[in-house]
């Protein structure tokens, strides 16, 4: 960081840590890709808002938490990189109730430690979050799911801050939700087609509406949980998940499998022989071998069984 970037840090009144040139690598879990011009770290929500408000109107601005839904490409990332993950980890316990409650979590907060926290205080219906291995932002952006749940069936209203730093507070009714899908509805032209942030928000936190139940239960099945996705995931390797959703019908590592590929090798990834819906960095991958590995099981799919695969994650970046 310059002396010049000090100094507008130290004039806008800012407690976080700006780096430039940050290598994306050390902040997805595929452990590849390119360098962030600018990465900040803001030291809690106020900070981050605090940074929006002192940024230039057309920086680009890209929002990451665990990095866990992301592949950089090689050529890196121009704007700024904030990370939520370290400043935004509050979750406390909000309108609790005869018949339920609900649990406060800012965006930054993993999703299994959502699961816990609500097991230990005798709420039920967050146990699928123990099995999504990103933040409560990510999932809020993209619907996360499994097991048979979903992030939005139990969000009961979301707090957001835009490019500007506005914060506003919205409701399901204010988005377009269907699987794996999020996006905030129009409101007075702001959308554009095919931008993934049409209206520059971000999510900071949320409020999850839950019932009461029986603590040992969802502790019981939050350990169940997490012993399947061990025993299903090649979780001892780098890696982003799972890489396509689901096509109605069908399941995305079924059709990979059946095109041969499971264990296909490009450089130094790999489709996994786990799971045929996971590409693994076997060490030193680039976000080139990665991404060659995606269009492959994408085309091999079309080409074989007519359907077009759809990604879960985002790929972003200079090539």
């Amino acid at each position: 960081m310059n002396m010049a970037e000090t100094d507008h840090l130290a004039a806008a009144g800012l407690r976080g840590e700006l780096r430039t040139r940050e290598p994306m690598l050390r902040h997805t879990t595929w452990r590849a890709g390119g360098v962030a011009e600018r990465a900040y770290f803001p030291a809690d929500l106020e900070d981050l808002i605090a940074y929006l408000r002192a940024l230039p109107a057309g920086e680009p601005v890209h929002m990451t938490g665990l990095g866990s839904n992301l592949l950089v490409r090689d050529g890196g990332l121009r704007g700024t990189v904030i990370f939520t993950h370290r400043a935004l980890r509050e979750m406390r316990l909000d309108h609790l109730g005869v018949r339920g409650g609900g649990i406060y979590a800012e965006a930054g907060v993993a999703c299994p430690k959502v699961a816990r926290y609500a097991a230990l205080n005798e709420l039920a219906g967050a146990e699928f979050l123990a099995g999504i291995p990103g933040t409560i932002g990510g999932a809020l952006a993209m619907n996360a799911g499994c097991y048979g749940g979903e992030t939005w069936d139990i969000a009961a209203h979301v707090h957001t801050v835009d490019h500007a730093g506005k914060r506003h507070t919205r409701t399901r009714e204010d988005y377009e939700i269907a699987y794996r899908h999020v996006q905030l509805k129009a409101e007075g032209g702001r959308r554009n087609a095919g931008d993934p942030h049409p209206s520059e928000e971000w999510f900071v936190a949320a409020t999850f509406d839950l019932k009461r139940g029986s603590g040992a239960e969802s502790r019981a099945k939050v350990t169940e949980l997490l012993k399947r996705r061990i025993a299903t995931q090649p979780l001892g390797e780098p890696n982003a998940g799972s890489v396509f959703r689901n096509p109605p019908g069908e399941y995305a590592a079924r059709l990979i499998e059946a095109c041969g590929l499971k264990g296909r090798v490009i450089g130094g990834a790999r489709i996994s022989d786990k799971h045929a819906n996971f590409i693994v960095n076997r060490g030193r991958a680039r976000a080139a071998d990665i991404e060659a590995l995606i269009e492959l099981a994408a085309r091999s799919v079309k080409e074989k069984f007519g359907i077009e695969l759809e990604r879960e994650v985002q790929i972003v970046g200079e090539a």
